[in-house]
């Protein structure tokens, strides 16, 4: 029997992750943990802890008296809040990794799931098709922090047998969770503006094209890179996914379709430097191949899902 934990469930993939595991291993075997309270339909459904992951001696006590098989590990300061706070969200990121990665060991748990960015790539990797192999010289916090934990999951499959698995994840886009301290937050806070004010001002200028995934697609991707059969992985750092490619303008312009008197204004602000040193689009044929990575979303469905259940909300 596979028992798992989540931390970080309250956050933006936690929230929708965690529903989605319960509703495969059964509610009571998915223990859901934040440092701060759960939304309410996590709370309902199975067992929750708070937990700071910073606190190894509480992480390695729940993990114990859970008996603990897997844990996803979802906790981090994202992109533009790092900038603000370089030395904390550093110390966060990685000490938080180092904890889960040194209870694996000690524990012999199963599998440890910990996402990664397109944040790894830099100014100097190319933007276009970025492939899976390729120059990766970060230039912000996360993104350092993102690399180092790659180099470090690889480092704990290869010389002590942990099972890690990891994506490279685009931008993530939820009607579930609102933006979160990262650099792609426009591709949702734009929704909730349309639908409140019918305008929106965007911190990144019309045309720069960024890789985002839609949430359903982003879990469902995780969970299959899980479940994939050890022998089919080629790697143990992180795959690429690339999810849908799409500029601010396209992105309004679709929103227009459904609600014609949108209008949308450009200011960029710091967070314009780290969308250009990141890709346009990715290149995810490795993950393809490996465990069959695929999408059920591109922009028009998703636009439409989201204009939807925003106004349902």
């Amino acid at each position: 029997m596979e028992k798992i934990l989540v931390i970080g469930c309250s956050g933006q993939i936690g929230s929708e992750l965690t529903l989605e595991l319960r509703k495969m291993y059964g509610d009571s075997n998915v223990v859901a943990t934040d440092i701060r309270p759960a939304p309410a339909d996590i709370l309902e459904s199975g067992p929750f802890e708070i937990l700071d992951v910073l606190d190894a001696g509480k992480l390695q006590l729940v993990c114990e008296h859970e008996k603990i098989t897997q844990v996803y590990h979802l906790a981090a300061i994202l992109s533009g809040n790092a900038e603000k706070r370089p030395m904390p969200s550093w110390e966060i990121n990685m000490r938080s990794l180092f904890n889960v990665l040194e209870i694996a060991k000690a524990l012999k748990l199963k599998k440890i799931f910990w996402p990664s960015s397109i944040a790894v790539f830099g100014p100097t990797t190319p933007r276009m098709n970025t492939p899976q192999y390729t120059t990766m010289e970060p230039n912000t916090v996360y993104g350092i922090s993102k690399l180092a934990g790659e180099r470090w999951i690889e480092y704990y499959y290869q010389k002590y047998g942990i099972e890690t698995r990891s994506l490279r994840y685009p931008g993530l886009i939820s009607y579930k969770t609102e933006a979160g301290g990262g650099t792609t937050d426009y591709a949702v806070e734009i929704f909730y503006d349309a639908i409140k004010t019918g305008k929106y001002e965007c911190f990144l200028s019309s045309e720069t094209a960024l890789p985002m995934m839609f949430m359903p697609d982003a879990i469902k991707a995780t969970i299959d890179v899980m479940e994939a059969e050890s022998f089919k992985l080629s790697l143990r750092s992180s795959y690429n996914v690339a999810g849908i490619c799409f500029t601010p303008h396209t992105l309004a312009n679709e929103i227009k379709k459904q609600i014609p008197d949108f209008e949308i204004s450009y200011k960029p602000d710091f967070r314009q430097a780290i969308a250009d040193s990141w890709p346009d689009c990715i290149d995810d044929s490795v993950a393809q191949k490996d465990w069959g990575l695929t999408y059920e979303y591109d922009l028009p469905r998703m636009t439409q899902v989201m204009i939807d259940e925003i106004r349902r909300k």
